[in-house]
């Protein structure tokens, strides 16, 4: 481990402790949040001990849609505190600040050298459980918009949040006994903050409500594996009172706990052997991408790149260089995650709130990357700077890698057969770029990469990997468990059960196809019937193409046995031959939502109940689950936005796809889960005159290191 690894990795080792220490010697106050630097898991979070100023340094915003800078945040903080909403109260938070977008169609005209717009910022702040929208205009030091949200739901959850509902909870004596009669070291205690969701109940209306379960770290730092089953307090977040104890799992153990520490340290204590030699793609004349501020350039594409608090990662401003014109011709305005929905499938007491929306609930906002194992040695890295709840910048370092990535894949190729005569065999290589984040929500990681191919693709790829959520059980092995009885997931372990669950990943894709005016076109096929005079055949496939009128036209639900290709084209604009330019949305392997519509969590994401959607470009409708997603009724998802089918044909549209996964755990996932995948891609159709990479040229060994490699075995 080298060593800025090993830094790293005590300052988080340092964190984790200072956290067991707020929490169990129940601090009179809650610790400085206003770090520079902190490292957080979203639904457990880690502050380091003292500030680190990793790269912290001015920049100046060189694009309308350049994140808001340390200066900036601080202007912001001394314009927001001469708002008397702000300035005679101390008991708001500030749950959002970041770049107010300029208007879609003045970025669309601004040009590298053009004067900067007016920055702006949008912030979001909580006070007395009452939401508040405000843009602030740096450049006047004004307060030019403010309204009060008459949505439901609450903004994210901040690190105050939720250290707060801790120290509520662990100063309750009647939550600490719930743990010492199970015979828990209360020193060995881990506990989490988990949302609980909007089910109607009185008690649910007008509170920002939470719930804390616990976890034994004994033995081991996977403490995920080490349940408290039973054990739930609801907090109220605002006053800080314990409202309600759940505790109804007295009979079960505590898992053991024993070889479940994943860590390489203690794997090599087992007698762990290495089945791999190291790996590195090698670089002799350095990588082939440039970044300059936020923006990348690579071989034949261009794009704007953007650190983002709820999303992650925004890429904007995609375009691609026509090879045989060299213009730089507009694919997608702007793409992120919009929204990430979990739900659990146990509806017991202890169970049935988890039902997890992450983006909205806890944010995206990634840790920092492991240099040569979250990505490889050529990487990048970019920083992000956010603010805390009462305004202060922080750094998030190395949050963002880009890298050049080739596995030995091939772009294209083509060899003749003997019999033609012709020696020809013509082989090309497949190098992308990779623009990667790990999102690490509690027990889940999340790597989400964008993937650009010179081939005009893009790839959008989710990996889930990290620990299950687990139930505590009486049971040791199958054969206890009565015939009758179900078990709501898998017994992985003894005393161990990993529940069942989804996940789903929506995407907002602004796209852009050779400018904004854009349709969705359903291309269907289908099969035709001939007659025996007509053919030996009996039947062939058809395209049938219908183009999508209005929103309801665009709700796409796959169905393996009618196949459909799904075009985004600009119909005013054609081809040599006159095809209409387009890119086409490739589905890969993923899932649909079986919950009941009217079931809570599905109401709140139904966003989920199509695989595909489309509607018309809206500044305001970014969020699948809506502005405010936190304990949200449901009443500003994508969902309500398309039922009121809007006209999309020939209109600036958003194309809307979620990845899904099905997840019955099984024992290979355990005690950590290998990364399993998905994806989708953004493909080109008619977009180029031709074939746009015969000219990449082939690999020779002249450009390759002198090294020389070993021999296989």
């Amino acid at each position: 481990m080298g060593a800025k690894s090993s830094w790293r990795f005590m300052l988080l080792s340092m964190g984790m402790a200072l956290l067991l220490l707020l929490t169990w010697l129940h601090l009179p106050s809650l610790p400085n949040c206003n770090f520079y630097s902190r490292w957080c898991t979203s639904k457990s979070c880690f502050y380091s001990s003292s500030p680190t100023y990793h790269h912290l340094q001015s920049e100046t915003p060189q694009h309308p849609l350049d994140p808001l800078t340390i200066q900036e945040f601080n202007k912001i903080r001394t314009i927001l505190s001469s708002v008397p909403l702000f300035n005679f109260s101390s008991s708001y938070t500030l749950n959002s600040i970041v770049l107010e977008e300029p208007e879609k169609e003045l970025v669309l005209k601004w040009k590298k050298g053009d004067p900067p717009f007016p920055r702006k910022a949008s912030v979001v702040a909580v006070l007395k459980r009452v939401s508040h929208v405000l843009t602030v205009d740096l450049q006047t030091g004004h307060i030019t918009s403010h309204e009060t949200s008459m949505l439901s739901g609450y903004p994210m959850l901040t690190l105050e949040d939720l250290f707060g509902v801790l120290k509520a909870a662990l100063r309750c004596a009647e939550f600490n006994n719930s743990f010492t009669k199970r015979g828990v070291n209360l020193a060995e205690l881990v506990c989490l903050p988990v949302s609980s969701g909007w089910y109607g109940k009185p008690e649910e209306e007008n509170r920002r409500l939470i719930k804390v379960q616990c976890y034994s770290k004994e033995g081991t730092v996977n403490f995920y594996m080490k349940p408290i089953e039973g054990v739930t307090a609801l907090v109220d977040m605002d006053r800080k009172e314990v409202l309600a104890i759940s505790d109804d799992g007295q009979n079960i153990p505590v898992a053991n706990g024993s070889n479940t520490d994943y860590r390489y340290s203690i794997q090599k204590l087992n007698g762990e052997l290495r089945l791999l030699n190291p790996i590195s793609l090698e670089q002799p004349k350095g990588p082939s991408f440039t970044v300059d501020g936020h923006l990348v350039k690579w071989a034949n594409w261009e794009f704007h790149l953007r650190p983002d608090p709820r999303a992650g990662t925004i890429i904007s401003q995609v375009k691609v260089r026509d090879p045989d014109t060299s213009m730089l011709r507009n694919v997608m305005y702007k793409g992120f995650v919009s929204e990430l929905f979990v739900p659990y499938m146990d509806p017991t007491e202890g169970w049935y709130f988890k039902t997890y929306m992450d983006a909205g609930e806890y944010g995206l906002q990634a840790m920092p990357l492991n240099p040569l194992n979250d990505c490889p040695r050529n990487a990048y890295y970019m920083d992000g700077v956010f603010a805390s709840s009462d305004g202060t910048p922080y750094l998030q370092p190395n949050m963002i890698c880009i890298f050049e990535s080739y596995a030995g894949d091939i772009a294209w190729r083509h060899a003749e057969c003997p019999v033609t005569g012709l020696k020809v065999t013509e082989v090309r290589p497949k190098v992308t770029l990779v623009v990667r984040t790990a999102a690490t929500l509690g027990n889940y990681d999340y790597i989400m990469d964008w993937e650009f191919q010179t081939d005009g693709l893009i790839r959008a790829k989710v990996g889930l990997s990290g620990i299950l959520m687990v139930k505590g059980t009486t049971y040791e092995n199958m054969e206890q468990v009565p015939e009758k009885e179900y078990l709501y997931g898998t017994l992985l372990s003894e005393n161990i059960i990993g529940v069942i669950h989804d996940h789903f990943i929506t995407y907002h894709l602004d796209m852009d196809v050779d400018g904004s005016e854009n349709s969705f076109v359903k291309v269907k096929l289908k099969k035709e019937e001939t007659s025996s005079e007509e053919s030996p055949r009996k039947s062939y496939l058809k395209a049938v193409k219908k183009v999508a009128k209005t929103e309801k036209d665009a709700e796409i639900r796959l169905k393996l046995y009618e196949p459909c290709e799904f075009h985004v084209v600009n119909p005013m604009k054609k081809t040599r031959i006159g095809n209409p330019v387009g890119y086409k949305l490739v589905p890969g392997g993923t899932a649909g939502s079986l919950l009941d519509p009217e079931d809570p969590p599905q109401k709140r994401a139904a966003f989920t109940n199509n695989q595909i959607w489309v509607t018309p470009y809206n500044k305001t409708e970014q969020w699948a689950g809506g502005l405010f997603v936190y304990q949200s009724k449901g009443d500003d998802t994508l969902q309500v936005w398309s039922n009121r089918d809007r006209p999309i044909e020939n209109k600036d549209i958003v194309v809307w796809y979620t990845i899904g996964f099905h997840h019955i755990p099984c024992q290979e996932d355990y005690p950590v889960m290998p990364t399993v995948s998905s994806s989708f891609d953004l493909k080109p159709v008619n977009f180029f005159e031709r074939n746009p990479i015969l000219r990449v040229p082939p690999n020779f060994k002249s450009d390759l290191p002198v090294c020389k490699a070993h021999d296989s075995a």
